[in-house]
């Protein structure tokens, strides 16, 4: 009789399962970009058959997606969280900036970038990368609500500003695929200046060290 014992195949929740080819599909996305996520490239990388994947997403079209939404959500999670904060609203949006305006930010950037060519094309993502569009400035214009109750910022407008600081950002990461010359601080820093000029605070209010003092 043979000494090897056959493991027992484990089924998983279906939930588990789920997350789990989403989790997956959104690292590719990160690393490599969203053309290469394949209901057959999912499969592999989870060692299962492609049938399993395409019985959670009949298409890839919708696992893309998907993995679109998840990926940019937990980006949008770890910058600006929801819920009660300990930290004043002037360093929270210090933090943000700091982490939106780096090498750090540079995969979601090009996350970004990939998935608004390519939602032309595809519906699913579209509405997705709508969706998220409005996450991302309903989170920001809330924070700036959130500084100019406490008395920290001021404007009338939080959701012009908070458009205002977005597009600087997004212009910024236009060329993150592009070898060049270093960027210069003074731009670098440009959504800093855009905010603390728009939110009635002085230049440097909104460097880390300014902010939390």
């Amino acid at each position: 009789m043979s000494s090897s014992v056959q493991r027992k195949r484990i089924r998983k929740d279906p939930a588990a399962r789920r997350a789990e080819i989403v989790d997956t599909a959104a690292a590719i996305a990160l690393a490599e970009g969203l053309e290469c996520i394949t209901l057959r490239r999912i499969a592999e990388e989870l060692a299962v058959r492609p049938g399993l994947i395409s019985h959670y997403f009949p298409s890839a079209e919708e696992l893309v997606a998907e993995a679109f939404g998840s990926a940019a959500t937990g980006e949008l999670d770890r910058l600006l969280p929801a819920g009660p904060h300990d930290e004043r609203p002037v360093e929270r949006l210090a933090r943000f900036l700091d982490h939106t305006s780096g090498e750090t930010y540079d995969a979601i950037s090009r996350l970004w970038l990939n998935a608004r060519h390519l939602s032309r094309y595809r519906p699913p993502l579209r509405d997705r990368v709508a969706l998220q569009e409005a996450d991302w400035r309903g989170r920001l214009e809330g924070l700036i609500q959130d500084g100019v109750a406490a008395g920290e910022f001021r404007t009338e407008d939080p959701l012009a500003v908070a458009l205002q600081i977005l597009v600087v950002l997004d212009g910024l990461s236009a060329d993150v695929n592009t070898v060049g010359p270093e960027v210069p601080a003074a731009v670098h820093r440009m959504a800093h200046r855009t905010a603390e000029r728009e939110l009635g605070l002085g230049e440097g209010a909104l460097e880390r060290g300014a902010a939390a003092g």
